[in-house]
């Protein structure tokens, strides 16, 4: 045999060696020790679901109505700007403006009023976050010199006007918005399995009579309150509760309902598991508009267990009501910048805060707009949350035309007072009943002929003229 056959058969022999020896070593996953081929199965299934849950939440977020709002298209005043980092505005705190619209059509832009405006407050570093229900009605100027009530905004303008609404008007540094239908609140504690709330009986009057009206919008059956106290309530139910106003205290004790509901759907969701949460994504999402991107949503959702409610209040806090031409009844900060020290204070621990040269210019026109414009009454109404109404003198209104003096007696107008037994005080300090006598109240004793006050007759005062002028 020649030597190039035998080098042949050597090479060929090699080759086949080589294939055996790589044929027994295998590939790099079966050259691995069992427990390290469980954890690389592991680590690509948990891939997987996070990519197939990363792909999820995009595809959700398209459903979502998202606006970019642009720097240049926000109101920030210019103090504020200057302050900011002294102030703590920005660094330190997220401000998020909050919008609950009546739509019926799944409109969230501008064409609707702002049933709900609240002020979400987030402290980055504690993460405790802070609500302030801005007032409905209150008289405010809509950021570009109108004067209105503030619900107006969203109207004419969308979020991007409600937001510089509040800016400009409360010095503050809101950049993102968040807005929701009552459609969406419904559908999103109905998947929270509902929320226990403390009815009274006159709320369960109001609860029941709006109901139906608030099912049909959501498009959902309305079951109705059989009775008070704290019950289980569902979607529809809780947000018609979140919409009373027609109980002593109108839009004021509405507003504390709204951030009640708030909170309670708060506590469920922290509670909630991963199906839940993905079930109030794939059907609230279309039916919010927001400013947020969705990194943002996922940087805050990542430590949304962290998040603590703390203290809620409305604002303006120190208030009057009134009714206006061409407005209408409108709440009027008593003092807007006084009003926005003390918010200050409550978001922020600002003390002292000194409001700035567009606050106090804004106050000045409130000032002059409520004086000006020719209302109703002067002195009308603070509600004092029994349903009787101040009218500036220390009196108040029950709604029936009599004022309270402070005595426990009711003035019908004409000067006399009715201390509820049917007698009217003649403003002498004597009670005149429905028979023409007169009675002081002091020792039982009446002072007209013939006037019995249930002690037995009384000889006639002779110091006293009775109506029909003896003595």
């Amino acid at each position: 045999m020649s030597k190039n056959v035998r080098r042949r058969g050597r090479k060929r022999a090699g080759v086949q060696q080589k294939r055996r020896v790589r044929r027994k070593k295998g590939n790099w996953f079966t050259r691995m020790k069992m427990w390290q081929r469980v954890m690389v199965c592991l680590a690509g299934v948990f891939i997987c679901l996070v990519g197939a849950g990363t792909a999820y939440v995009f595809a959700q977020w398209n459903k979502i109505d998202t606006q970019e709002i642009r720097a240049e298209d926000l109101i920030i005043n210019q103090e504020v700007r200057e302050q900011k980092a002294s102030l703590d505005l920005g660094e330190g705190y997220t401000n998020i403006a909050l919008f609950g619209v009546d739509s019926r059509d799944g409109n969230l832009g501008e064409g609707n009023r702002t049933d709900c405006i609240i002020i979400a407050s987030l402290n980055n570093e504690t993460k405790e976050i802070k609500m302030v229900s801005v007032y409905r009605d209150t008289l405010l100027d809509l950021s570009e010199g109108t004067y209105q009530k503030c619900n107006a905004a969203y109207s004419y303008g969308g979020p991007i006007l409600a937001i510089n609404m509040l800016n400009m008007n409360l010095d503050l540094d809101i950049q993102d918005y968040v807005t929701v239908d009552f459609g969406a609140i419904a559908d999103a504690i109905d998947l929270l399995g509902g929320v226990e709330i403390d009815v009274t009986e006159e709320e369960v009057q109001y609860l029941n009579e709006f109901l139906q009206e608030t099912a049909d919008s959501a498009g959902k059956e309305a079951h109705f309150l059989t009775q008070s106290g704290l019950q289980l309530l569902d979607g529809t139910q809780a947000t018609t509760y979140a919409r009373i106003r027609s109980t002593a205290g109108g839009d004021f004790t509405r507003t504390e309902r709204q951030r009640l509901v708030v909170e309670k759907m708060f506590e469920k969701a922290k509670s909630a598991d991963l199906a839940t949460l993905n079930e109030i994504i794939d059907k609230v999402f279309p039916q919010v508009s927001t400013s947020f991107t969705l990194q943002e949503i996922l940087t805050y959702a990542t430590a949304y267990s962290e998040y603590v409610l703390g203290e809620n209040l409305g604002f303006p806090m120190d208030n009057y009501t009134d009714t206006l031409p061409e407005i209408g009844s409108v709440v009027i900060p008593d003092d807007l910048v006084s009003n926005v020290t003390q918010l200050h204070e409550f978001l922020y621990g600002t003390a002292d805060y000194t409001p700035s040269s567009t606050v106090q210019t804004v106050n000045s026109n409130i000032i002059y707009t409520a004086n000006s414009a020719g209302s109703s009454s002067a002195t009308e109404t603070y509600d004092d949350g029994s349903g009787y109404y101040d009218d500036g003198s220390g009196s108040y209104d029950d709604g029936s035309g009599y004022y309270d003096d402070g005595s426990g007696y009711y003035d019908d107008g004409s000067g006399s007072y009715d201390d509820g037994s049917g007698s009217y005080d003649d403003g002498s300090g004597y009670y005149e009943d429905s028979s023409g006598g007169y009675d002081d109240g002091s020792s039982g004793e009446n002072y007209d002929p013939g006037y019995v006050d249930g002690g037995g007759d009384a000889p006639a005062d002779p110091s006293y003229a009775g109506p029909s002028g003896e003595y």
